[in-house]
């Protein structure tokens, strides 16, 4: 096995075993018995289950880098690209605990492992809605005085709502696609949008 391959299987290991047990819980040993790998080779890849366990956190923002990326690509409008990846965020995020379970509760009380681990992505996203917003200005589309500014206040709100979106907190009474329109409505207004546009598809 190759030395990649053995790390992604150390990770996706300690994954499982974080999901079920819980991080507190599980031990280098149980992954490195699960792993049929051996303690020694384990910490050949991973110094502690502190380090393994951001190497799960990174592994998981790097699947949703992948899906913001898949947005990014798209030909379509600026404001149709804008509110498509807040919704691949808040989905893919919500995705990522649920199907995590006990990392679930991890993900969150554990906040600050995760924000240090979530920078390189912060980063990575903020970019990204600077560049829609900067299309969008140069079309003409978007009427805004600070492109930076905006950025911020996209990417913090969004980042702000995955809580209350996991629990399916926001917006209560509302199905989704009852509250896109607002939400669409909130951030045109914003933008300086008068026209409305069409909702993104979360399929």
């Amino acid at each position: 096995m190759s030395i990649s391959k053995t790390r992604n299987h150390f990770i996706e290991v300690a994954r499982e075993l974080f999901a079920v047990k819980g991080y507190e819980t599980t031990t280098m040993n149980d992954i490195a018995k699960v792993s049929g790998r051996g303690r020694r080779t384990l910490y050949t890849y991973f110094r502690s289950k502190e380090e393994i366990y951001y190497a799960v956190i990174s592994n998981e923002l790097e699947g949703l880098s992948e899906k913001l990326d898949a947005v990014t690509a798209m030909h379509i409008r600026p404001e149709e690209k804008l509110m498509r990846l807040i919704y691949t965020h808040l989905n893919a995020i919500r995705e990522t605990v649920v199907r995590n379970g006990s990392l679930r509760a991890e993900f969150f009380r554990n906040i600050w492992k995760v924000e240090r681990v979530r920078k390189s992505f912060d980063a990575e996203e903020r970019s990204i809605i600077t560049r829609i917003l900067e299309e969008g200005v140069q079309k003409k589309i978007f009427h805004i005085d600070h492109i930076g500014l905006m950025a911020d206040i996209i990417h913090y709100t969004t980042k702000g709502l995955e809580v209350p979106y996991i629990y399916d907190r926001l917006g209560i009474g509302l199905t989704e696609e009852e509250s896109i329109p607002i939400v669409q409505h909130i951030i045109n207004q914003a933008l300086g949008i008068a026209q409305s546009v069409t909702p993104p598809s979360n399929k």
